[in-house]
Protein backbone atom coordinates (compact mmCIF):
# COMPACT_ATOMS: atom_id res chain seq x y z
CA UNK A 1 0.00 0.00 0.00
CA UNK A 2 1.32 3.44 -0.87
CA UNK A 3 1.05 6.68 0.80
CA UNK A 4 -0.53 9.40 -1.20
CA UNK A 5 -2.04 11.51 1.27
CA UNK A 6 -5.63 11.27 2.41
CA UNK A 7 -8.68 13.08 3.28
CA UNK A 8 -7.64 15.61 5.74
CA UNK A 9 -4.06 15.93 4.56
CA UNK A 10 -3.02 16.54 1.09
CA UNK A 11 0.76 15.71 0.40
CA UNK A 12 2.64 17.02 -2.18
CA UNK A 13 4.88 14.25 -4.90
CA UNK A 14 7.71 15.04 -3.06
CA UNK A 15 6.44 14.20 -0.14
CA UNK A 16 4.21 11.05 -1.31
CA UNK A 17 7.76 10.10 -2.87
CA UNK A 18 9.48 10.28 0.80
CA UNK A 19 7.33 8.61 2.97
CA UNK A 20 6.77 5.54 0.89
CA UNK A 21 10.89 5.31 0.18
CA UNK A 22 10.95 5.36 4.12
CA UNK A 23 8.06 2.97 4.52
CA UNK A 24 9.65 0.72 1.82
CA UNK A 25 13.25 0.64 2.89
CA UNK A 26 12.09 0.54 6.68
CA UNK A 27 14.04 3.76 7.70
CA UNK A 28 13.98 7.08 9.64
CA UNK A 29 12.27 10.14 7.61
CA UNK A 30 13.04 12.98 9.66
CA UNK A 31 10.27 16.09 8.81
CA UNK A 32 11.33 19.51 9.96
CA UNK A 33 9.39 22.46 9.56
CA UNK A 34 7.62 25.38 11.78
CA UNK A 35 5.36 24.60 14.31
CA UNK A 36 1.44 24.38 13.16
CA UNK A 37 2.76 23.12 9.86
CA UNK A 38 1.22 19.23 9.96
CA UNK A 39 3.88 17.38 10.72
CA UNK A 40 2.40 15.46 13.74
CA UNK A 41 -0.80 14.84 11.57
CA UNK A 42 0.86 13.90 8.73
CA UNK A 43 2.39 10.57 10.66
CA UNK A 44 -0.94 10.53 12.11
CA UNK A 45 -2.58 10.32 8.61
CA UNK A 46 0.42 8.20 7.41
CA UNK A 47 -0.25 5.39 10.04
CA UNK A 48 -4.16 5.63 9.13
CA UNK A 49 -3.94 5.32 5.69
CA UNK A 50 -1.59 2.48 5.66
CA UNK A 51 -3.36 0.64 8.33
CA UNK A 52 -0.65 0.74 10.62
CA UNK A 53 -0.59 1.57 14.81
CA UNK A 54 1.02 5.21 15.75
CA UNK A 55 3.15 5.31 18.85
CA UNK A 56 4.10 8.75 19.83
CA UNK A 57 6.49 9.87 21.93
CA UNK A 58 6.59 13.30 23.52
CA UNK A 59 10.17 14.39 23.99
CA UNK A 60 11.02 17.04 27.01
CA UNK A 61 14.24 18.92 27.16
CA UNK A 62 15.19 16.09 30.15
CA UNK A 63 14.47 13.28 27.72
CA UNK A 64 17.31 11.07 27.44
CA UNK A 65 17.53 8.54 24.32
CA UNK A 66 17.55 5.45 26.47
CA UNK A 67 13.96 6.28 28.03
CA UNK A 68 13.05 5.38 24.78
CA UNK A 69 14.06 1.68 25.11
CA UNK A 70 13.15 1.33 28.52
CA UNK A 71 13.36 2.91 32.50
CA UNK A 72 14.45 0.94 35.47
CA UNK A 73 12.65 1.40 38.92
CA UNK A 74 15.25 0.76 41.33
CA UNK A 75 13.78 3.50 44.21
CA UNK A 76 10.50 1.21 44.13
CA UNK A 77 12.63 -2.15 43.69
CA UNK A 78 14.45 -1.30 46.84
CA UNK A 79 11.57 0.04 48.57
CA UNK A 80 9.20 -3.58 48.16
CA UNK A 81 12.27 -5.55 49.22
CA UNK A 82 12.33 -3.70 52.28
CA UNK A 83 8.98 -4.55 52.85
CA UNK A 84 9.37 -8.07 51.79
CA UNK A 85 7.23 -7.61 48.27
CA UNK A 86 7.75 -11.05 46.41
CA UNK A 87 7.75 -9.15 43.48
CA UNK A 88 10.62 -8.00 43.94
CA UNK A 89 12.39 -11.20 42.52
CA UNK A 90 11.23 -10.51 39.64
CA UNK A 91 13.09 -7.23 37.78
CA UNK A 92 10.60 -7.10 35.05
CA UNK A 93 8.26 -5.73 37.72
CA UNK A 94 10.32 -2.63 37.45
CA UNK A 95 11.31 -2.21 34.29
CA UNK A 96 9.08 0.91 32.08
CA UNK A 97 8.78 -0.19 28.60
CA UNK A 98 9.75 3.07 26.32
CA UNK A 99 8.37 3.79 22.99
CA UNK A 100 11.10 2.20 21.06
CA UNK A 101 10.87 -0.83 22.98
CA UNK A 102 7.68 -0.83 21.76
CA UNK A 103 8.43 -0.69 18.07
CA UNK A 104 11.02 -3.20 18.40
CA UNK A 105 8.45 -5.78 19.94
CA UNK A 106 5.27 -4.96 18.46
CA UNK A 107 3.55 -7.93 16.53
CA UNK A 108 3.60 -5.87 13.25
CA UNK A 109 5.22 -2.80 12.03
CA UNK A 110 4.36 0.89 12.87
CA UNK A 111 4.75 4.32 12.80
CA UNK A 112 6.78 6.12 15.62
CA UNK A 113 6.48 9.42 15.95
CA UNK A 114 9.10 11.38 17.72
CA UNK A 115 8.00 14.67 18.52
CA UNK A 116 9.29 17.71 19.60
CA UNK A 117 12.83 16.19 18.89
CA UNK A 118 14.29 19.99 18.74
CA UNK A 119 13.40 20.14 22.58
CA UNK A 120 16.18 17.70 23.57
CA UNK A 121 19.75 17.58 24.77
CA UNK A 122 22.21 18.72 21.55
CA UNK A 123 23.20 14.54 22.12
CA UNK A 124 19.95 12.96 21.95
CA UNK A 125 19.48 12.64 18.20
CA UNK A 126 22.95 10.68 17.93
CA UNK A 127 22.02 8.48 20.96
CA UNK A 128 18.88 7.95 19.39
CA UNK A 129 20.52 6.92 16.22
CA UNK A 130 23.04 5.01 17.54
CA UNK A 131 20.39 3.34 19.57
CA UNK A 132 17.84 2.94 16.38
CA UNK A 133 20.46 1.97 13.68
CA UNK A 134 21.38 -0.68 15.35
CA UNK A 135 17.50 -2.64 15.62
CA UNK A 136 16.48 -1.55 11.94
CA UNK A 137 13.40 -0.06 13.21
CA UNK A 138 11.39 2.36 11.26
CA UNK A 139 10.92 5.68 12.32
CA UNK A 140 8.35 8.57 10.97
Amino acid sequence: MKFEGTENYVATDELQMAVNAAVALQRPLLIKGEPGTGKTLLAEEVAKALGKPLLAWHIKSTTKAQQGLYEYDAVSRLRDSQLGNEKVNDIGNYIDKGKLWQAFTADEQVVLLIDEIDKADIEFPNDLAARVGSHGVSCL
